[in-house]
């Protein structure tokens, strides 16, 4: 018979003492990444080593501080890295449809930005007043001098220059005029022609000088020009001798003043006055050309860079080409570009997250591109895809040197391995975090540690020594093994952050194990409606689950149900019913297509172990049907193989199965009990069903002996099983299984090939051997119906 299980095995309790501190206040901050060596070994080569290709793809379930380890470890390193370069765009005076990009050392763009704006201001300070004409001055001066003595002023007008005639020191306009005695306006008139005369001589030589001036211009003004900003020009270029690139700009930023020396001397000529006074912007729109446009901007960064981009989208990644409205028309030029993530993150790391990169469209087709190319470049989404017929920006692209950090699950890895030819060659490396560490006692120090550097983030309360080792249990049932602590530090963190909740509502001075406690059932009561729901079905008998007395065919068999952030157990009830024939199982399941391939294959080593069994010395010769009763949704996994082996055997053997026991575990053909997932769950679930329906003090759950490693069972359980209200059994073969559940001996069989008499395995050949004969009874209904 099997021996049932202690209440010390079901659950791994902490030993305070092994803790060797009163509170997490007397602990270090953790240093480095806990739990994931793996990891951090293949994380560390993949940034130092150099060659192509060798990007990252960190692999790992969420809660497992992959994006927080990652950022750390990132940062940490690039403190060491040095400072990468300034990029700026300018105009590419031959073609400005493609503006060219400068590369500065960090900082210098600022100083060449501004260097260039002060020489445009410069510029335009001292042109003007290198090209004024002295005599022209003199000869205006002189006529309205000659004006005014007569009783006239001289006015300017957008046609022209006219003679207003002043009357009291006031000028007459035409109405005015008009309204005079006639002797005075004759007087005027002939005062008028005298000075028109004299007017029109002077407005002539004026012109002369005009058209003198400007054929000498035409020869003069670039001599004229350099002698008034060259020394500015040769500073500039002394300053950044060492950038050939920068140097080679400052003379084309020259060359281009020079053969547009108009627009500075008479800068009132290159916007309509009408649109300068309406938009005074318009003013600087000559001189923008004249600008740069810092992009990469890194002269605050102490260190390489790192960039966490959340939002992956194609312009928020490789920047954009902005547009202004200007008359009503949207234009753009060189300084509109804008740079992304990418940009930002040259010269050091970006980290990325696969499932929302792939999800943008261009993102990760032009990710590939940039690492494949060596190149950055910032185009519009409609070229990028070939849509975009009119002329735009191209600007130049800039060189890539940066190292991609991609976080994603595994299954996403293996996918872009298999579909994605490029995926392998730019992510070479893969650091894939696990979801468990080894419970040791090196581990459980340094996951107290991490709880202390938690609290210290989050400035809430400090564990007591009791609270961290039910942290630590409770991290040993997530991780369903006893030997194991979880990784999944998301949900540890919020348990303690639930925690001190409760522990500040109390104005406890630490977090204790009473709040942790509180806190993981507060979390499940949350989520268990549907579970209560269903034990109250069971309870007034509206779901059937017996769990006392004795059936033939029937088991208790026991499944998980995941919600989402709650998995319950639910019992089930697995009959089997036999009759003659040769059909063999038949799983109703799945004939109402209610069954999951695997389920469906756990079925079929049903028939595999029947036939190794008892079909040496006979044809396998059974019709039979399982069912699980009551359900009705898609029934999958393995698990319940045992249980419905165990159902048929009963059904054969004509022996009664108890109904206070649970049972689950598979099977293989060999007969032997295999190890499932859950095992906690399905334990508590039909322990709450016994507990609603009342306990009999023989009441349990049968297990697979190589589950026992797996058992973090609630404390409530674990109290029951001390009490003896409640009972674990752990069975390696069906045959220890199936005495425990009928209190017979399920018999070996002999060397003839025969079993012991009255034994389970006796019974269910002697039926089985009864089916065969009643067969030759009906040869020609069963011909031909038997696949066996």
């Amino acid at each position: 018979m099997t021996k049932e299980l202690s209440f010390e095995k079901l659950r791994k309790v902490s030993d305070l003492k092994d803790l060797s501190c009163e509170s997490t206040e007397d602990i270090n901050p953790l240093q480095g990444i806990l739990g994931q060596d793996r990891a951090v070994k293949a994380f560390k080569f993949g940034l130092e080593i150099k060659e192509k290709g060798f990007n990252i793809y960190v692999a790992g379930y969420p809660g497992t501080g992959r994006m927080t380890a990652v950022k750390n470890f990132l940062e940490e390193i690039a403190k060491k890295k040095p400072v990468p370069s300034d990029w700026c765009y300018v105009n590419n005076f031959r073609n400005p449809y493609e503006p060219k990009s400068l590369k500065l050392p960090a900082g210098k763009g600022v100083h060449l930005r501004d260097d260039m704006t002060n020489f445009v201001s410069e510029a335009r300070r001292i042109l003007p007043k290198a090209f004024e004409s002295e005599e022209r001055q003199k000869l205006i001066a002189q006529i309205d001098k000659q004006a005014r003595e007569q009783g006239f002023v001289i006015q300017a007008s957008p046609v022209g220059m006219f003679m207003i005639p002043v009357i009291k020191g006031k000028p007459v306009n035409d109405q005015e005029f008009l309204q005079l005695d006639p002797k005075v306006r004759d007087a005027i008139e002939k005062k008028r022609e005298q000075l028109s005369e004299q007017f029109r001589i002077a407005m002539k030589q004026i012109r002369e000088l005009e058209e003198k001036a400007n054929e000498e211009l035409k020869k003069l003004n670039r001599n004229v020009a350099m002698f008034a900003i060259g020394h500015i020009v040769d500073g500039l270029k002394e300053e950044y001798k060492d950038l050939r690139e920068v140097v080679a700009y400052i003379e084309d930023v020259r060359n281009d003043l020079l053969d547009n020396l108009a627009q500075f001397i008479k800068p009132e000529q290159e916007v309509p006055p009408q649109a300068a006074l309406q938009f005074p912007w318009t003013k600087e729109l000559p001189y923008r050309k004249y600008e740069v446009n810092i992009v990469i901007n890194n002269a605050e960064l102490a260190g390489a860079p790192v960039i966490t981009e959340m939002s992956p989208t194609y312009q928020n990644l490789f920047g954009r080409i902005e547009k202004e409205a200007q008359f009503g028309v949207l234009t753009t030029d060189f300084t509109l570009i804008r740079s992304g993530s990418i940009h930002k993150a040259n010269g050091g790391y970006i980290v990325l997250r696969a499932e929302e990169l792939l999800q943008m469209p261009l993102s990760w087709e032009s990710l590939k591109t940039s690492l494949t190319s060596g190149q950055v470049a910032v185009e519009e989404p409609g070229e990028r895809l070939g849509f975009v017929a009119i002329k735009g920006l191209k600007p130049e692209p800039i060189p890539l040197n940066i190292k991609v950090v991609i976080i994603g699950s595994p299954l996403l890895y293996q996918m872009l391995w298999m579909y994605d030819m490029d995926f392998r060659e730019l992510f070479k490396v893969k650091a894939e975090f696990d979801t468990t560490m080894d419970r040791t006692q090196e581990n459980m120090k340094s996951y107290a540690a991490f709880i202390c550097t938690f609290c210290k983030k989050e400035s809430i309360k400090h564990l007591d020594a009791s609270a961290i080792a039910k942290v630590i249990e409770h991290s040993s049932r997530l991780a369903e093994d006893q030997e194991k602590l979880s990784t999944r530090f998301a949900e540890i963190a919020d348990i303690i952050r639930e925690a001190n909740f409760y522990a500040t509502q109390e104005k406890s001075k630490f977090i204790t194990a009473d709040h942790i406690k509180r806190a993981v059932e507060e979390k499940v009561y949350r989520s268990n409606l549907i579970q209560g729901k269903i034990q109250e079905m069971i309870q007034r008998n509206v779901l059937l689950i017996d769990t006392k007395g004795k059936a033939v065919g029937q088991v208790n068999g026991l499944s998980v149900l995941g919600l989402g952030d709650f998995a319950f157990g639910n019992p089930s009830r697995v009959t089997a019913s036999i009759g003659i024939g040769r059909e063999g199982i038949t799983d109703i399941e799945r004939e109402a297509q209610l069954s999951g391939p695997i389920h469906t294959k756990g079925v079929m080593i049903l028939s595999g172990y029947l036939a190794e069994k008892f079909a040496h010395d006979k044809p396998f010769s059974l019709s039979a049907r399982l069912v699980f009763e009551q359900s009705y949704d898609e029934v999958e996994g393995d698990s319940a193989s045992s249980t419905e082996l165990y159902a048929i055997l009963s059904a054969l053997s004509g022996l009664p199965i108890r109904q206070d026991l649970a049972v689950t575990g598979s099977v293989n053909q060999k007969g032997e009990v295999q190890a499932i997932g859950g095992v906690n769950e399905k334990i508590e679930g039909f322990y709450e069903v016994c507990k609603a329906k009342g306990f009999t003090g023989s009441q349990g759950v049968m297990i697979p002996e190589s589950n026992v490693q797996n058992l973090m069972l609630k404390e409530e359980v674990t109290d029951a099983v001390k009490a003896g209200k409640f009972h674990i059994y752990p069975v390696k073969t069906i045959d220890e299984g199936i005495e425990m559940l009928t209190g017979t001996k399920a018999g070996p069989r002999r060397p003839d090939g025969t079993f012991e008499k009255d034994t389970v395995n006796y019974l269910a050949d002697k039926r089985l051997e009864e089916n065969a004969e009643k067969l030759k009874e009906f040869p020609e209904f069963f011909v031909g119906r038997g696949k066996q």
